[in-house]
């Protein structure tokens, strides 16, 4: 037991290095998103994440958003536990059977004008889920998309830059419901 606790004191961690993009980047990506949500809402950007039968990964990339190193609510994207609440559904997963009435509801109680962002592979057509019996399929199959992240998982940025062009096409006049 001693020879255990010495070697790990003396040994390095055997953990990988977290990604080092680039700061500013990540700054700008984030202030353009709130710049362009408060241009077209006249307020901050409010999410509702909707996991309609994800296996999670998504969730992590997404919960990745409000950690400390991204801290997207600095620059005015919230996430909200209400959809009465929300400007956009984030929606991971494939649609199970279970969860078809559950996203048809929270789609209906968003306020217009209201977005729905199809995130991941499993989202856009049910992925590696996709002809199980507990399935119906993609986002689309059941509530209209405007807009869909591709990615297994799709990473934090590519999600900011997806809500970006999403904003920004519904500032020139598309996509609005």
């Amino acid at each position: 037991m001693r020879k255990l606790l010495l070697q790990s004191l003396f040994r390095q961690p055997l953990t990988e290095q977290a990604p080092r993009p680039d700061d500013a980047a990540i700054a700008e990506l984030a202030a353009t998103v709130g710049r362009t949500a408060r241009r077209r809402l006249g307020r901050s950007l409010s999410i509702r994440e909707v996991d309609a039968g994800s296996c999670n990964g998504c969730e992590l990339e997404i919960h990745a958003l409000s950690n400390p190193y991204y801290d997207v609510e600095r620059f005015g994207i919230r996430f909200v536990a209400s959809p009465r609440h929300a400007d956009v559904l984030l929606v991971t997963g494939p649609v199970t059977k279970n969860m078809r009435e559950a996203l048809e509801r929270t789609y209906n109680a968003t306020p217009d004008p209201k977005w729905v962002v199809a995130a991941g592979d499993c989202a856009r057509d049910g992925g590696c889920f996709a002809g199980s019996y507990a399935v119906v399929g993609g986002v689309s199959a059941i509530v209209p998309v405007d807009l869909h992240i591709p990615g297994c998982p799709p990473p934090p940025m590519t999600i900011l830059r997806g809500l970006l062009s999403l904003l920004e096409e519904v500032d020139s006049g598309g996509a609005a419901r």
